[in-house]
Protein backbone atom coordinates (compact mmCIF):
# COMPACT_ATOMS: atom_id res chain seq x y z
CA UNK A 1 0.00 0.00 0.00
CA UNK A 2 3.15 2.55 0.77
CA UNK A 3 6.06 2.04 -1.18
CA UNK A 4 9.64 4.29 -0.81
CA UNK A 5 11.56 4.52 -4.32
CA UNK A 6 15.36 5.67 -3.94
CA UNK A 7 17.70 6.20 -6.44
CA UNK A 8 21.03 7.71 -6.72
CA UNK A 9 23.77 5.27 -4.97
CA UNK A 10 27.25 4.51 -7.19
CA UNK A 11 31.01 4.24 -6.91
CA UNK A 12 32.69 7.17 -6.28
CA UNK A 13 36.19 8.15 -5.12
CA UNK A 14 36.89 9.43 -1.90
CA UNK A 15 36.33 13.28 -1.90
CA UNK A 16 33.50 13.07 -4.28
CA UNK A 17 29.67 13.60 -4.20
CA UNK A 18 26.56 11.80 -4.40
CA UNK A 19 23.19 12.75 -3.96
CA UNK A 20 20.12 10.42 -3.16
CA UNK A 21 16.44 10.41 -3.52
CA UNK A 22 13.46 9.17 -1.93
CA UNK A 23 9.82 9.28 -3.03
CA UNK A 24 7.09 7.83 -1.06
CA UNK A 25 3.82 6.81 -2.65
CA UNK A 26 0.46 4.77 -2.38
CA UNK A 27 -2.16 5.39 0.40
CA UNK A 28 -1.14 7.72 2.20
CA UNK A 29 -2.49 10.54 5.04
CA UNK A 30 0.07 11.98 6.27
CA UNK A 31 4.07 11.94 7.04
CA UNK A 32 5.63 12.42 10.36
CA UNK A 33 9.30 11.65 9.72
CA UNK A 34 11.63 10.95 6.74
CA UNK A 35 15.13 10.11 7.11
CA UNK A 36 18.31 7.59 5.79
CA UNK A 37 19.69 5.14 7.58
CA UNK A 38 22.83 2.84 6.45
CA UNK A 39 24.25 -0.55 6.95
CA UNK A 40 27.90 -1.46 6.36
CA UNK A 41 28.24 -5.00 6.48
CA UNK A 42 28.70 -6.64 9.47
CA UNK A 43 27.40 -3.84 11.44
CA UNK A 44 24.07 -2.61 12.56
CA UNK A 45 21.58 -0.43 10.70
CA UNK A 46 22.45 3.61 11.93
CA UNK A 47 20.60 6.66 11.37
CA UNK A 48 22.08 8.94 9.02
CA UNK A 49 19.56 11.66 8.90
CA UNK A 50 15.72 12.93 9.96
CA UNK A 51 14.10 15.38 9.40
CA UNK A 52 10.32 15.64 10.75
CA UNK A 53 6.90 17.52 10.20
CA UNK A 54 7.05 19.19 13.57
CA UNK A 55 11.24 20.43 13.93
CA UNK A 56 12.42 22.71 11.83
CA UNK A 57 15.86 21.40 12.34
CA UNK A 58 17.16 17.99 11.05
CA UNK A 59 18.96 15.41 13.19
CA UNK A 60 22.86 14.47 12.27
CA UNK A 61 24.58 11.94 12.91
CA UNK A 62 27.95 13.19 14.38
CA UNK A 63 29.93 11.33 11.70
CA UNK A 64 28.31 13.07 8.89
CA UNK A 65 27.56 16.51 10.19
CA UNK A 66 29.32 19.47 7.97
CA UNK A 67 29.33 16.96 4.64
CA UNK A 68 25.48 15.39 4.51
CA UNK A 69 22.75 17.48 4.17
CA UNK A 70 19.19 16.57 4.33
CA UNK A 71 16.19 18.37 2.04
CA UNK A 72 13.24 17.63 1.20
CA UNK A 73 9.65 17.99 1.38
CA UNK A 74 7.71 16.11 3.73
CA UNK A 75 4.25 17.16 2.28
CA UNK A 76 5.40 16.25 -0.76
CA UNK A 77 6.30 12.92 0.64
CA UNK A 78 10.09 13.19 -0.95
CA UNK A 79 13.27 13.71 0.58
CA UNK A 80 17.04 13.96 -0.75
CA UNK A 81 20.51 13.33 0.96
CA UNK A 82 23.61 15.33 -0.77
CA UNK A 83 26.59 13.93 0.33
CA UNK A 84 29.93 15.66 0.00
CA UNK A 85 33.29 14.71 1.16
CA UNK A 86 32.86 10.97 0.78
CA UNK A 87 34.85 8.66 3.07
CA UNK A 88 35.36 5.02 2.40
CA UNK A 89 33.96 4.56 5.60
CA UNK A 90 31.00 5.88 4.41
CA UNK A 91 30.21 3.20 2.50
CA UNK A 92 27.08 1.16 3.05
CA UNK A 93 23.38 0.48 2.03
CA UNK A 94 21.63 3.08 2.24
CA UNK A 95 18.15 2.97 3.09
CA UNK A 96 14.93 5.50 2.78
CA UNK A 97 12.51 5.29 6.09
CA UNK A 98 9.39 7.46 6.83
CA UNK A 99 7.33 6.86 9.30
CA UNK A 100 3.54 7.30 7.81
CA UNK A 101 0.29 7.37 8.91
CA UNK A 102 -2.40 5.77 6.71
CA UNK A 103 -6.24 4.84 6.55
CA UNK A 104 -6.98 2.23 4.99
CA UNK A 105 -10.89 0.60 5.24
CA UNK A 106 -11.46 3.08 7.52
CA UNK A 107 -8.42 2.00 9.90
CA UNK A 108 -5.82 4.07 11.17
CA UNK A 109 -2.41 3.22 11.62
CA UNK A 110 0.92 4.39 12.08
CA UNK A 111 4.21 2.38 10.80
CA UNK A 112 7.87 2.77 9.49
CA UNK A 113 8.35 2.58 5.85
CA UNK A 114 11.51 1.26 4.59
CA UNK A 115 13.08 1.62 0.51
CA UNK A 116 14.83 -1.40 -0.77
CA UNK A 117 18.49 -0.01 -0.46
CA UNK A 118 20.35 1.98 -2.31
CA UNK A 119 24.53 0.99 -2.32
CA UNK A 120 27.00 3.67 -2.03
CA UNK A 121 30.76 2.61 -2.36
CA UNK A 122 33.55 5.03 -1.30
CA UNK A 123 37.23 4.00 -3.01
CA UNK A 124 40.09 4.98 -1.13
Amino acid sequence: QVQLVESGGGLVQAGGSLRLSCIASGRIFSVNNMGWYRQAPGKQREMVAVITSAANTPNYADSVKGRFTISGDIGKKSVYLQMNSLKPEDTAVYFCNANIRTIIQARWDTADYWGQGTQVTVSS
